[in-house]
This record gives structure tokens, C-alpha cells and sequence, in this order.
């Protein structure tokens, strides 16, 4: 399937994704019983699911129903604001990520993300690159600095546009290529997970369809989650789909069940338009 030419079908939506590719049902995140809640607002009530591994699982619902929220969960994002409590159980390979003898910062390494707006840092391309495996000491000397960064390059799909001008700036790039500049440098720590927040929504339809494949390519390494407001995106890359209303996890399955056969009313009203 070329995601080129269905990247841009925006009226229809392509299920075939979800219904054609073998699915590894290894669970790499089991989350139980999560609530978040900021300030008196209970954003996230009761969720519990299992994520695959070496899978893309989508995230969808309507703005402000909790999915950002939940995704900020997995890598302890939500940590930074202060308002901000979640309780219940979220564990990755069988270690629950909130026990207080977990550091955030290396499990931010095993848990990339890439956020819905291109950030990369104002430094060289190189630079963007080597900066996580260089606070993490991932590399001993300038020569395995390299190959990190290369690699990272590579697997990011962008590699064959910057090999001659690694010096250069990152933020000089276009947006599509700073995308695929953020995602090879969350990959560059050799993460586990890969959190992707809307990450093609400022793109336009041709970057849009090269990150849709670079993620298609990412899954057979990772277990990627990602949260789009596209649910033509969603049928295109996914393989699970998770449906958040109001804060709860309303339904969850196969991407392609999900789309053509809702087993709740509130899926099936979004899916179709009644709601969101």
C-alpha cells in the first residue's frame, strides 16, 4: 500500500492498515485503573488497557477528551505540572514507571516522544542527534558518537537530505524535515516506546505522508502510540485503536474493528460524525 496516495484521501477513510498487517499481541505497557486529575478537573477516569508491542496503537477522540493526557502518562510528562495528580497502575515490561525509585529522566529515554510541534533544539543537526545519547553516555569516544548519530539519522528517514550538512542548523530545515529530525533524535537513546503527540498536524499532506510511512517503519523496532485527530490517519497506521470520551476509555480493539464494526454507540457516533 503506497500511504502516499492515501495520505491524501482525506473523505474516505482506509481501513486496510489495520485489516492487512499481522499483529505481535506481546504487551509491552499494561495500564490499570488510571485516574489524572488536575486540580479539582478529573481529566482521566479509570483506564485500564494493554498496549502491544512492535505495533502502532492510535489514540483518538475529540479535543480535550484525554488522550494527550493519557499519553503523557506513559512517560511521566505529567510530572512537570504541578496541579497535576495520577494514580493507578502504568507498567512497561512489567515495571511500574511511578515507583518513586524510577528516575524520570531514564525513563525518558526508554520512552521517547515526539510532540505535536516540531522542536528541534536551536543546534547543528548533529547536534540535535548526539544530545540524548551524550547526557546518557551512550557513546565513548567521537567514532561511536557518529554511528549513534547516523543510524538515528537513517532510521528517521532523513539521513540522504542532511549526510553533507550536519553542522547546519535544525531549525533551517522544513517542517516535515524537522519532524523527521525529532523522531531520530527520540530514537537516538534506543528507546522502547515511541509516544507521538499529533505529530503530523502542522505538516502538510506530502510531509504528512513521509512521517505516516517512517512510522509504519518504526513499529517493526518500537511499540509506538500515537494521538491524532485524524481518524484517516489512525485507519492508515494503526493497528489498535483506543476511543477516549470525556475522560474515559470508551472502547478499545483492532484498528479495523473498531472502524467498521464499534461495539459502543459513542464509537460508532464519532466514527461516523454525530459527535467530536
Amino acid at each position: 500500500m503506497n500511504m502516499r496516495d492515501t495520505a491524501q484521501t482525506n473523505d474516505e477513510i482506509s481501513i486496510e492498515t489495520g485489516a492487512e498487517m499481522h499483529m505481535d499481541e506481546t504487551s509491552k505497557i499494561s495500564a490499570k485503573d488510571v485516574q489524572v486529575h488536575y486540580g479539582d478537573n478529573h481529566a482521566i477516569k479509570d483506564v485500564s488497557v494493554e498496549i502491544a508491542d512492535k505495533a502502532v496503537t492510535a489514540f483518538i477522540g475529540p479535543s480535550g477528551c484525554g488522550k494527550s493526557t493519557f499519553l503523557r502518562c506513559l512517560n511521566r510528562m505529567n510530572d512537570t505540572i504541578d496541579i497535576c495528580r495520577v494514580a493507578g497502575e502504568i507498567k512497561i515490561d512489567d515495571e511500574d514507571i511511578y515507583d518513586k525509585r524510577v528516575d524520570p529522566v531514564q525513563l525518558r529515554a526508554k520512552v521517547g516522544m515526539v510532540f505535536q510541534k516540531p522542536n528541534p533544539f536551536p543546534k547543528s543537526i548533529y547536534d540535535n542527534v548526539a544530545y540524548g545519547p551524550r547526557i546518557h553516555g551512550l557513546a565513548n569516544n567521537k567514532a561511536e558518537l557518529d554511528g549513534i548519530v547516523e543510524r538515528a539519522l537513517r532510521r528517521g528517514a532523513i539521513w540522504e537530505e542532511v549526510k553533507d550538512r550536519l553542522d547546519a542548523s535544525g531549525t533551517g530545515l522544513s517542517g516535515g524535515q524537522q519532524q523527521r529530525l525529532c523522531i531520530a533524535r527520540a530514537i537516538a537513546t534506543e528507546p522502547q516506546v515511541l509516544l507521538m503527540d499529533e505529530p503530523c498536524s502542522a505538516l502538510d499532506p506530502i510531509a504528512t505522508a513521509q512521517v505516516e510511512e517512517l512510522i509504519d517503519e518504526l513499529r517493526k523496532s518500537y511499540c509506538v502510540v500515537i494521538v491524532t485527530h485524524s481518524m484517516q490517519q489512525a485507519a492508515r497506521v494503526s493497528q489498535q485503536t483506543a476511543f477516549f470520551h470525556l475522560g474515559n476509555l470508551v472502547e478499545f480493539g483492532e484498528t479495523d474493528k473498531i472502524f467498521t464494526n464499534p461495539e459502543d454507540p459513542r464509537t460508532e457516533s464519532y466514527i461516523s460524525g454525530r459527535i467530536g
